[in-house]
């Protein structure tokens, strides 16, 4: 959400057995230039329905109209919840229900207190992690300066008594009375070194990096901070003022041992080595791309040799790079894509999740996006559901008096349970949606010859191919 935040914060090659393709996958024209084309009974104008291998399992409005941000699954078996971030008047987090996939429902909902007093996006993004045998979730929230929380960038919820909802507790809050505005993002990661990790975009040129243990075991807040990723210094420093990184991924490499940092933000995108937190080392960027002033999400494949971005404006498609002349070191800067997809050029998708050689989209009004990127030259898609219910270019999450005339209304968030291939997403407009995809079962990288590394932490044994060590680890209350 490159706009609202800067206001706010300064050839597929799988076989027919993986996946059962639709009869086209050329993507829809907008629905302006089709009058008259829309099958009976469906909203003249208005895109509607799925590819015939994407199946429906639930949905559930939550509120609609921006309301309803970004989304994330817990992945353990015995452990089917998922959260939804929830903004406007409704600031603070959704848990959903997934024990039965027939009845998906609500379970819990967690308000900041007094809501009406709070001004600003609200809840924007989650993430769940698990420590010590106990599990969290951590909710980042944005505030208007100059009123209430300002400072707060995010909560930690303890929801290790699910479904218990009377267990649900606060146990921490983060805040930053250095950079008011919150925390548009965050990025919750199992260190090599054995730390649980949290990673913070800022109303800063920089990214936080807190150690999560030490924020639950409470004390000094001052010492939870530690470490800073920078945004280097570019030509378009003055023009989006303060703000740094608008999203991140973070993963371990496995050929190099690294913890590496992806990060989207001003300028383009910055891949760093991080292993050390405390001491970030850049090692190589994605910057002075035509079309790209400021990067919007950073996600590489399991084997860091590709990535898939994202530039939040209009009629931008996602755009594919190959990292490695730049971590080779063969060129200063990589500058141009190797391969680009878009669902519909008149439109712009949001986030996404890799899960090789699939890139699962929330595409705003193209809602439920798949492409395949097993020639990240040539991606095709595979599979969409179309979850906005609205019309083109009616307005910012569907509020035609913030920005008529924007297609930044939709599928906003997406996340994968890799254990059995659940799909979901999140639309600024119509709720969260639960979906499978026929043949996809479920994703580990093994099966594809690649790294098990994906945006999914092994919160009990740390990044596949690291030797885990436990010397800092905070030691718990």
């Amino acid at each position: 959400m490159q706009s609202r935040a800067a206001m706010l914060v300064p050839a597929l090659c799988a076989s027919a057995t993986l996946v059962a393709l639709p009869r086209s996958s050329a993507a829809q024209a907008a629905p302006s230039e089709q009058p008259g084309q829309s099958p009976p009974g469906i909203i003249p104008g208005v895109k509607m329905g799925g590819s015939p291998n994407i199946r429906l399992l639930g949905h559930i409005p939550l509120g609609g109209y921006f309301r309803v941000m970004d989304d994330e699954l817990e992945q353990d078996p015995n452990r089917p919840y998922a959260y939804v971030s929830q903004a406007r008047d409704r600031p603070g987090f959704t848990i959903v229900d997934l024990h039965d996939l027939n009845n998906i429902h609500v379970l819990y909902n967690w308000r900041i207190e007094n809501p009406e007093l709070h001004k600003g996006f609200g809840g924007m993004d989650g993430k769940y992690f698990k420590s010590h045998g106990r599990y969290y979730y951590v909710q980042s929230l944005q505030f208007d300066p100059g009123t209430p929380d300002a400072d707060l960038g995010a909560v930690v919820a303890d929801v290790t008594g699910l479904p218990d909802t009377t267990k649900v507790r606060i146990v921490a809050r983060i805040r930053d009375a250095s950079a008011p505005g919150g925390f548009h993002n965050l990025f919750a990661y199992r260190h090599s070194d054995g730390r649980n990790l949290l990673v913070t975009t800022v109303n800063a040129p920089h990214a936080n990096i807190y150690d999560l243990d030490k924020v639950l075991a409470g004390g000094d807040p001052a010492s939870w901070k530690i470490g800073e990723i920078p945004v280097p210094e570019n030509g378009n420093t003055g023009r989006f003022g303060r703000f740094g990184y608008h999203d991140f991924y973070i993963g371990y490499d496995p050929a190099t041992h690294q913890d590496k940092f992806y990060g989207a933000g001003r300028g383009g995108y910055y891949i760093y080595d991080i292993s050390t937190p405390a001491q970030p080392k850049l090692l190589t960027s994605i910057t002075g791309v035509a079309g790209v002033e400021f990067g919007h999400t950073f996600t590489p494949t399991p084997d860091g040799k590709y990535a898939v971005t994202e530039t939040e404006y209009q009629y931008a498609p996602l755009r594919i790079f190959d990292l490695q002349p730049g971590l080779q070191g063969k060129v200063q800067a990589i500058t141009r894509p190797i391969g680009a997809w878009t669902a519909d050029w008149h439109d712009l998708s949001h986030n996404h999740e890799v899960r090789w050689p699939f890139v699962f989209v929330s595409a705003y009004e193209d809602g439920l996006q798949v492409f395949s990127m097993y020639d990240p030259t040539n991606p095709t898609t595979v599979g969409w559901y179309y979850t906005c219910q609205c019309a083109h270019e009616h307005g910012f999450g569907g509020l035609p008096q913030w920005e008529g005339t924007s297609v930044e209304q939709g599928a906003f968030g997406i996340d994968i349970r890799n254990r059995d291939g659940l799909i979901m997403i999140s639309d600024s407009n119509t709720g969260v949606w639960f979906f499978k995809m026929d043949g996809f079962n479920g994703w580990n990288g093994h099966d594809w010859g690649m790294p098990n590394i994906s945006s999914v932490q092994d919160w009990d044994h740390g990044p596949e191919g690291a030797q885990t060590t436990t010397s800092h680890v905070a030691a718990m209350p």
